[in-house]
């Protein structure tokens, strides 16, 4: 079982973001759950959606302590939540940002770092500061857990018309500008 942790604040669409990634998976066939979970519900405050898949049924409804992914919508998140807790061996982090890998403090469990800067994307696109749907393109080109066209498909159930092209064109373009970092052997990033 793969449990993916996207760390965000109210109105940047995580709790959204996961519900098309798990929708994407069910398209594939996999089993997929998702689950929300507010501290104050208010526009800004941290919040935080669980999303556990599998080949198999999933029965664990419990919340996510040591995620195998980690998607971070905004970085000022680092400065109040502790972001990287419980992060498994071999970890994955996801990250909305402009600094690059060398600028970041990164625990020794993560592995691969996927990075793009999904706010200017939602800015050039929409106008708006948004990134859930650009780091959905992001989560795929980092991790290959689900294909793209599956995350466009599950886009098409989510919005209209008007603000499908748009949502489109973010995942299609986070997937394009990601970067993504593996840690080697040697303790280099490549």
């Amino acid at each position: 079982m793969k449990e993916i942790r996207i760390h965000g604040r109210g109105g940047q669409g995580a709790i959204l973001a996961s519900e098309i990634f798990v929708s994407a998976l069910i398209k594939e066939g996999k089993h997929a759950t998702c689950f929300p979970y507010f501290g104050f519900e208010r526009r800004g405050a941290p919040v935080v959606g669980f999303i556990r898949f599998d080949e198999k049924p999933i029965r664990q409804k419990d919340q996510i302590y040591h995620p195998d992914c980690l998607v971070v919508m905004d970085e000022t998140l680092f400065k109040a939540v502790n972001i990287y807790q419980g992060i498994k061996e071999n970890g994955i982090l996801v990250l909305n940002g402009k600094r690059n890998l060398v600028e970041l403090t990164i625990p020794y469990e993560i592995r691969t770092v996927g990075l793009v800067d999904a706010t200017q994307i939602s800015l050039d696109l929409t106008g708006n500061f948004i990134p859930n749907t650009a780091m959905l393109g992001a989560l795929c080109r980092t991790t290959g857990w689900v294909k793209i066209h599956s995350l466009i498909k599950s886009l098409k159930e989510n919005f209209e018309q008007k603000l499908l092209k748009k949502n489109v064109q973010m995942i299609q373009r986070a997937f394009e500008e990601t970067k993504v970092f593996h840690l080697e052997e040697d303790g280099q990033w490549h």
